[in-house]
């Protein structure tokens, strides 16, 4: 009896007084609960399907009631009801669509109409322009020095872009598939917006329902801060795109650069994403700048230099501050990670996700180390602060 007490004693102090046994164990059962969701994936397929199919009505919904809800906000502390401030935010909203598919998008339809029309143009002059590269004394210099058969390049080069072709035109039907998707989406928009505007406020405290007591006010800390920087980022990064779009457009329209009204649009959706967004803009005005003359490229480089700086040192340190306190070279895996494992979806909303879960495992972190005691003060100075 006395042999069990002491090894019940022993098991005891190695296993659940060493915490960091405890902790080799908690992550052993997490392991085992991953591969037994992996093994029986089927039983959560129609979970996905529904998380799939409301996924993009709420996304277009939230962004669209981070932008609307301050405004509802406001006209409710003027005291108009709320009810009825939503309903002129909808006249509004319906009358600025209205103006923009009667005057705005006619004009660009006929950019675009008209760029498709150059387009075989643009692809003659720089078929022209190559050959003569290819030609120079300089390339073939150069060719000779570094043992590079530029012919083989440029078969290859055009060999991918076939292949690239072949593709997009396969996926056209898949491509009606999601546009079918996008309009339905869109549709239910407004009615999902209508009553998240009008009752968003007592969400959270019906979320708080189904939290511990003791956990209520850490967790009404956690989703205040994720609203707070999801709102600052969504309407923050729309301003600072369209300040951009803007910028460009008079800069384009200065140095005189053609279809300036959709390569100024192109921008400012694109910049919605940050880093790489401005990098897939330029891409178009390079091309058209390019074909137009040298002396063009060199104003639009001029141009992009002085957005790109008034953009980085005036516009968004104003608008976005320090709000989600991630660091660059984050941002930029953060955005290469999602993009490989969503694709476009999830290069956009990388950085409010990322920004999400770092509020999450922030608040679990704090959560772990009160409750653990592993983190206590250093008693002396031998271990160096941060």
């Amino acid at each position: 009896m006395e042999t069990l007490q002491t090894w019940g004693g022993r098991f005891k102090q190695f296993f659940l007084d060493n915490k960091f046994v405890l902790f080799l164990l908690v992550l052993l059962l997490i392991g085992l609960n991953i591969l037994v969701f992996t093994k029986t994936s089927f039983i959560f397929t129609p979970i996905i399907v529904l998380l799939k199919t409301i996924a993009l009505p709420v996304i277009l919904t939230g962004i669209v009631f981070y932008l609307l809800n301050p405004i509802v906000d406001l006209l409710e502390k003027v005291r108009v009801k709320r009810v009825y401030s939503i309903l002129i935010l909808y006249l509004i909203i319906i009358g600025l669509i209205t103006i923009t598919i009667v005057s705005i998008i006619p004009f660009l339809k006929e950019q675009i109409m008209s760029l498709i029309d150059n387009l075989p143009r643009y692809v003659d002059i720089v078929e022209n322009q190559t050959k003569n590269l290819i030609g120079s004394d300089f390339v073939n210099q150069a060719q000779k020095t570094m043992n590079i058969n530029i012919s083989d390049l440029a078969n290859k080069a055009s060999a991918q872009a076939a292949t690239i072709a072949n593709s997009t035109f396969t996926g056209v039907g898949n491509f009606i598939g999601a546009l079918t998707e996008v309009i339905i989406s869109i549709v239910t928009v407004p009615f999902i917006l209508f009553y998240l505007l009008k009752d968003g406020k007592k969400l959270p405290i019906y979320i708080l329902k189904f939290v511990p007591t003791r956990l209520k006010e850490q967790t009404y800390t956690m989703l205040s801060e994720m609203n707070h920087r999801l709102s600052s980022y969504i309407r923050g990064q729309i301003i600072v795109s369209f300040c951009i779009g803007f910028l460009l457009f008079i800069g384009y329209l200065i140095i005189g650069l053609d279809y300036a009204s959709l390569l100024a649009v192109i921008a400012a959706c694109t910049s919605v994403v940050p880093y790489l967004g401005p990098t897939i803009a330029i891409t178009p005005a390079i091309i058209i700048a390019l074909v137009t003359s040298p002396f063009m490229l060199l104003k639009l480089a001029i141009v992009w230099t002085i957005v790109q700086l008034v953009e980085g040192k005036l516009i968004s340190p104003q608008i976005m501050g320090k709000n989600l306190h991630i660091h660059p070279i984050t941002i930029i895996f953060v955005l290469l990670t999602a993009g490989k494992l969503f694709g476009v979806v999830g290069i956009i909303l990388a950085i409010p996700g990322y920004a999400v879960i770092k509020v999450v495992t922030t608040h679990l972190f704090d959560w772990f180390k009160m409750r653990s005691h592993l983190y206590e003060e250093e008693k002396n100075d031998t271990v160096p602060k941060a």
